[in-house]
């Protein structure tokens, strides 16, 4: 597996939250009643894009998030997310949190399985970080946070060699293969089955560098060629002008990673019933608990005093649905599978300067014979411990 998948993920999965929470934000409609200060202005939608901006972007954040390292677990990349959207006065229930990281991460599966090369991935990122450089674009100071990261983008991906994309595609496939939520907008445009998975198209544009499918040159041991054939692709391919920009500006000519959400095309997903998907969900039930490696990494959140509190006033923020109603909103809270939801634990982990120092002697003890020494392959502070003091 490649250990510069992260970044990617990140990077990606916060492009697609952006896009999600924006839709929302706008098509929001708070009734008279429960609007207890003020309407809801577009004062309000832009520093709930900022505050998660600004957080995400976050340079001591990113600097950590850029160094090689493997992939975090499912559960707690979504922690990580978790966390990000509640940056700001904003506040998202147990549902509509869950809802938000299905969206996330099967929009952006739906990318990494339609990019002609794997090299791509890095163009998708680019249309990503375009459109979050647009929501910023009146706002200096956030504006150079988003303009470092596509700095650091260009210098750890732009020389990779296809090989080493590839990788980074297989990961991330990795990653997203048990994932299978219904999507109603890829529903609506026949592109994914009632059983979640994508149909992929087998027409269109070819890959930039690649020819129509459709001849076969024979050549000579001198290397010269004698003879062609014709031969009929069965499908409607069309060719690449030109290749898209990996610059920090210009076209990059593909449209994955762009913003397929509008007012008037809502957010929606439709979950698959738990009968139906039953043998998956016992398999996923009935897998192993995590390795050693998770462990110590939430050794290392309590080492650095993580701490997760539910806001204590709801005056201090406003509460953002993804679904139609509030009841649509609690009917899938009940009904969702439990090992498809991921619970908020709230923990009160010390401070104290000794304790610290006893977990950090505890966690070098359980080191497994034969991996190199933290500080070999360390991720440096724990990047849920590094947004606490964001």
């Amino acid at each position: 597996m490649s250990s510069r998948t992260l970044p990617l993920l990140f990077i990606n999965l916060g492009g697609e939250m952006l896009y999600i929470l924006d839709q929302r934000l706008r098509a929001q409609n708070i009734p008279a009643d429960k609007a207890k200060k003020a309407d809801w202005i577009e004062e309000d939608r832009r520093r709930v894009m900022n505050d998660i901006i600004t957080t995400m972007f976050n340079k001591t954040f990113l600097d950590e998030l850029f160094k090689p390292q493997e992939l975090y677990s499912k559960k707690a990349l979504r922690t990580v997310f978790d966390r990000l959207a509640h940056a700001s006065i904003m506040r998202l229930n147990q549902a509509s949190m869950d809802k938000l990281y299905d969206l996330m991460t099967m929009a952006f599966k739906y990318q990494v399985l339609l990019c002609p090369r794997p090299k791509d991935i890095l163009l998708v990122s680019f249309n990503h970080m375009d459109a979050i450089k647009d929501f910023v674009k009146d706002t200096p100071s956030i504006l150079s946070q988003v303009d470092e990261t596509y700095r650091q983008l260009i210098e750890m991906y732009a020389l990779l060699s296809s090989g080493e994309f590839q990788l980074i595609r297989q990961t991330l496939l990795i990653f997203f293969q048990d994932m299978h939520i219904r999507v109603s907008i890829f529903l609506k445009d026949k592109v994914q089955n009632s059983n979640g998975r994508f149909v992929l198209p087998t027409t269109g544009p070819v890959p930039h560098g690649t020819q129509i499918p459709g001849l076969i040159r024979m050549f000579s041991c001198t290397g010269e060629e004698v003879r062609t054939l014709h031969f009929h692709n069965g499908g409607n391919y069309t060719s690449v002008l030109r290749e898209g920009s990996f610059e920090m500006f210009g076209d990059r000519v593909i449209k994955l990673g762009t913003n397929m959400y509008s007012v008037s095309r809502p957010v929606e997903t439709l979950m698959s019933g738990t009968s139906k998907n039953s043998a998956q969900h016992t398999k996923v039930s009935a897998a192993p608990n995590p390795l050693a490696k998770e462990e110590l990494n939430m050794l290392a959140r309590l080492m650095g005093g993580l701490e997760v509190q539910k806001p204590g006033n709801a005056d201090n923020g406003f509460r953002v649905n993804l679904f139609a109603t509030d009841e649509e909103e609690e009917e899938a809270l009940i009904s969702r599978p439990d090992e498809l939801s991921y619970g908020v634990i709230n923990i009160q982990a010390t401070k104290d300067q000794h304790t610290n120092a006893e977990l950090a002697k505890i966690m070098g003890e359980f080191t497994e014979a034969g991996m190199p020494s933290p500080s070999a392959i360390s991720k440096g502070d724990d990047l849920l411990a590094m947004m606490d003091g964001l």
